[in-house]
């Protein structure tokens, strides 16, 4: 209320008129004050800048018809003051002239009351204005120094600061002072003040800032409307993904179930034709014992059929060679000894025997004595039965072949059953979801401590083999402990091998406090050992291209830094991509693998873990015993190669073939394995020969390293020539021989 009464006490003030004295403070003529500013000087009537909207705002005009004409002077005691309405840009030719006489005298306290209820009009009307538009402290500062200039403030008559209207006005603080004296010039050209050009350059500075500003908010709510756009596809691409992986999971897990019922079925039918393990009791234990189906039987049927059948054409070609015909003489011969013989015969049965026929006949009938055959009815005979001998040879032969076929089935059926009852036995076989996304399927075999599970990868849509590791809760911590750290360090060296022959490690992760995981490569095929098992031998060239991509592995283990030793290389750890010989094959199981030391010399480490591995595939030094663990190098690995091919190409190891583990230690048959020797059959290649005995020399130091096998003869491209003479079998196989002697004498 005392606002708008200060605002009402403003706008009926009247309008004084200006003495002498300050008529000479006026100028003649009209002036325009520069753009947005009024610069007060002391020869000018300060202006100050209406604040609000207005296109034509702060215009003050004097007009007189004297040449020598001056302002209207105001009364005595007051202040010349510009109408609030011409402040406002209003027309005040319609609102009654305000008298002198409604105001006393000028007193020092009422101009200061008026000064105050102005300021405090001034400042309301532009809070209420820059409410929304925001203007700087600055300004508003500057308008009311101007308002107290035209209160008749002295103090800021001196130095009044020029202010810029604060809107986007079109004619703005613009000032005008018209006289008809045609012999008066135009007033005198404003006073630069350096300080309004400082204002100005603020306020542009200012514009440019907010314009700048509101364009950083309009980039970063398009940025903000983007982020939840892409936030919103990301989630909704999320859902899509689990709604996918959930689909894949439930089609995945139906049909592992519909296999492992068919394999269940399938088993049941091939026990009743093949064979099963049945419980036999033995003393006070029992004990699964092989008993063989059907289709044995049947086989061994055949068999017995056709060994009755050799031995009556046996017994029959006897009989004939006895009715072989001869020659005349010897045939008058022959019957005259016949005749006498049935008469002899005759007269003995007749002196010894009463009769008892009435009418002197026997009652038995008497055997006739075999005829004579024709020669022509006795080589007839003979070619029949020499024919029914080559059909009962060819029958025997294709009853072998079946039978050898169905052993074959029935290693795969024995291997089967045992893959149906251990899966059917593992905690895992519900279709476990291993790590968030491993989804386990199907069993593909368990060893001693382990297992390893055909699984699908959700994250990366694609088929892995995971190895569960299970740690024995009877064991002792130590113990433990040397497990965890040995699967650790499998992982480690494995983890880091990246080679199109190498099983690659994806993952491993702990499932609880007694199991943890390998992810591991997944290769369809079966081992190399099952497939000598099932074919018992290979072909020279199917062994040489599998032997040729083992030696390509080892390469790459020796020239890294570290160099790694396998150590377990055996048919075992080879994997059949496609499960032939004829095809890609890929190196695992580093469980015993070594890493060597760069700084050792000798290119060799000691082997701490002796008695490990498997014996048929180790070399001689690996078996010594001493004071101190022997050394071992890449050389291990290449015996093992040795090993491997020649048992391809000859379906036996060199040595101790049909020995076991413990025999060969006990026996010291690798010790012995002094040369090694190539049988008649199959026929195999001088090279080939070279290349086994190249790899299986007793002593490490003659024996070929990785790179030697690499370069050899038999890995050669057709029909290039070899530039070095092959060296002499012979003589190798002495020196080597001479050698092994003088070691064999050593031990």
């Amino acid at each position: 209320m005392a606002e708008a009464a200060a605002e009402h006490h403003l706008l009926e003030a009247p309008v004084s008129v200006a003495t002498p004295n300050e008529k000479r403070l006026f100028n003649t003529g009209a002036r325009t004050l520069p753009g947005s500013a009024s610069t007060p000087t002391r020869n000018s009537f300060p202006i100050a800048v209406s604040p609000f909207g207005n296109n034509h705002v702060g215009v003050v005009s004097y007009t007189s018809s004297d040449s020598n004409h001056s302002p209207p002077s105001p009364g005595p005691g007051q202040n010349h003051r510009v109408d609030a309405d011409s402040q406002t840009g209003e027309d005040t030719s319609e609102r009654p002239r305000l008298s002198s006489s409604s105001v006393p005298g000028s007193s020092s306290a009422k101009r200061s009351r008026k000064r105050k209820a102005r300021d405090v009009n001034s400042e309301k009307k532009m809070t209420d204005f820059f409410g929304i538009n925001g203007p700087s402290a600055s300004a508003i500062k500057r308008f009311h120094a101007a308002s107290h200039a035209l209160n008749g403030d002295s103090s800021s008559n001196d130095n009044f600061p020029n202010s810029a209207s604060p809107t986007g006005n079109n004619h703005t603080g613009v000032v005008s002072y018209t006289s008809s004296d045609s012999n008066q010039s135009p007033p005198p050209g404003s006073v630069h003040n350096p300080r309004v050009d400082a204002d100005s350059q603020t306020e542009e500075d200012y514009d440019t800032i907010k314009l700048e500003d509101t364009k950083k908010e309009r980039y970063i709510e398009d940025m903000r409307k983007l982020n939840n756009e892409l936030n919103d596809q990301v989630t909704s691409y999320r859902r899509k993904m689990d709604a996918s992986k959930a689909t894949i999971k439930r089609l995945l897990v139906q049909q592992s179930t519909m296999e492992r019922k068919q394999a269940r079925a399938k088993c049941m039918e091939e026990c009743l034709r093949i064979g099963q393990f049945k419980p036999t009791r033995q003393g006070e234990h029992f004990k699964d014992v092989w008993s063989d189906g059907w289709a044995f039987e049947e086989i061994q049927k055949k068999q017995q059929k056709i060994a009755n059948e050799r031995n009556e054409i046996q017994n029959a070609s006897q009989i004939l060679k006895k009715k072989k015909p001869t020659t005349n003489k010897e045939s008058k011969r022959q019957a005259a000894a016949a005749a006498a013989a049935q008469v002899q015969q005759q007269n003995y049965y007749d002196t010894n025997q009463p009769s008892t026929s009435t009418n002197g006949d026997d009652i038995f009938a008497r055997p006739e004595l075999p005829n004579q055959l024709t020669i022509q009815e006795y080589l007839e005979q003979d070619e029949i039965y020499r024919l029914r001998k080559e059909h009962l040879k060819k029958e025997e032969a294709d009853l072998l072949s079946d039978k050898d076929r169905l052993e074959r089935e029935r290693n795969l059926h024995i291997r089967e059953l045992k893959r149906v009852q251990y899966e059917e036995a593992s905690r895992f076989k519900d279709h476990e979801l291993l790590h968030k996304r491993y989804l386990l399927l199907s069993l593909l075999g368990k060893g001693g401590f382990s297992e390893v599970w055909r699984a699908f990868d959700l994250e990366e849509n694609r088929y892995v083999a995971c190895k569960i590791h299970h740690v024995n809760q009877e064991w002792k911590e130590d113990k433990k402990a040397n497990y965890v750290k040995h699967a650790m360090r499998e992982k480690d060296i494995h983890k880091s091998l990246d080679h199109a022959r190498i099983v690659k490690l994806f993952d491993l992760f702990s499932i609880d406090n007694d199991s943890f995981c390998t992810v591991l490569e997944y290769c369809d095929g079966n081992d190399l050992d099952f497939y000598l098992k099932q074919n018992k031998q290979i072909p020279e060239k199917e062994a040489r291209c599998i032997i040729m991509q083992v030696v390509s592995a080892l390469k790459y283990l020796s020239e890294r830094k570290p160099p790694i030793i396998h150590y377990d290389l055996k048919p075992a750890n080879i994997l059949l991509q496609t499960g032939t010989a004829g095809g890609e094959i890929k190196i695992t199981d580093f469980g015993l693998s070594k890493l060597m030391d760069d700084n050792d010399d000798s290119d060799s480490i000691e082997l701490t873990s002796q008695g490990a591995g498997t014996y048929w595939y180790l070399p001689p030094e690996t078996f010594l015993i001493g004071h101190h663990p022997p050394k071992i190098s890449s050389k291990v690995d290449v015996w093992s190669v040795g090993v491997i091919f020649y048992q391809c190409i000859y379906g036996r190891r060199p040595f101790g073939h049909e020995q076991t583990q413990q025999k060969i230690l006990e026996e010291n048959t690798i010790l012995k394995a002094t040369e090694v020797f190539f049988p008649s059959k199959p026929p195999v290649t001088a090279v080939a020969q070279d290349f086994i005995r190249r790899c299986l020399q007793y002593r490490k130091e003659e024996r070929a390293d990785v790179h030697e096998l690499a370069r050899h003869e038999l890995f050669r491209p057709r029909g290039q020539k070899n530039l070095q003479p092959p060296s002499s079998p012979s003589s190798s196989a002495k020196a080597a021989a001479k050698e092994n002697s003088k070691d064999v004498d050593e031990l």
